[in-house]
Parts: C-alpha cells; structure tokens; sequence
C-alpha cells in the first residue's frame, strides 16, 4: 500500500480555480493509475476522474468533463486535479487512490472510476467547498 496525501482544498466562490495535489511518499505515483473520488455530505464515494497506469488515457464523469483535468506531476512525485470553474455542486470531500490490481491487470479509467472498491491506498482526503 502507498501513503497518499492530497492537499490543495478549500474554500472558493462558483466559478473559481482550485488544484488538489496526491503525492505520494513511499513509490513512484508513476507506476499507478491514480483516481480522485469525492464524497458529497450525505453521499456515496464516486469516481470523479481518473488516470491510466500504462497509457495516460483519463476517464471523467460528465459533470466535470471540460472543467476538471488530471495530470502527473513527476517532479513532485504527485497526481494533480486542476478544477476549473467550480460550481456549488463539486463540494465534498476529495479523496485520491491507487490500486495494485488495477495496475496489474491495465483496468481502463472509466472502470477505475466505477469500481472503488479495487482501491487499495487511499488518502485522508482534503474538502472542498464551493458557494454560490
């Protein structure tokens, strides 16, 4: 398991910019596929965006498709989330994962962000909170 911590949340007006950062201190974030989930009050974790292991192909959920963007940070051993016009409904908690599993076997994003339960390193996660 790797030791992940995310960092970067806060509080932001809509349409602000906010960039969370997972890095990670024991491994090479790039040898994983590397998620970022987010879990509104009340809700489920969901997959929100998510990056390949091997070809660097991303999957993200249509809310934020255009808006947000992951990308490695090799420099700074991280995973980075560039959320761009935010709205209130991006709220919540912001968690990124690893899984070994979805490594080995070349899970493709879009079913990295629908199986969380692959995961097996997760952060502490770090909130974010949009008003209106």
């Amino acid at each position: 398991q790797l030791q992940l911590l995310e960092s970067g949340g806060g509080l932001v007006h809509a349409g602000e910019s906010l960039r969370l950062s997972c890095s990670a201190s024991s491994s090479s974030l790039d040898e994983y596929g590397v998620s970022w989930f987010r879990q509104a009050p009340g809700g489920d974790r969901e997959g929100v965006i998510c990056l390949s292991a091997h070809d660097g192909t991303t999957f993200s959920q249509d809310s934020v498709k255009d808006r947000f963007t992951i990308f490695r940070d090799s420099h700074k051993n991280s995973v980075d989330l560039q959320m761009n016009n935010l709205k209130p409904e991006d709220a919540g908690i912001y968690y990124c994962a690893t899984s070994r599993l979805a490594t080995i076997t070349a899970l493709p994003p879009r079913a990295m962000c629908h199986s969380p339960t692959v995961y097996d390193s997760w952060g502490q996660g770090t909130q974010v909170t949009v008003s209106s």
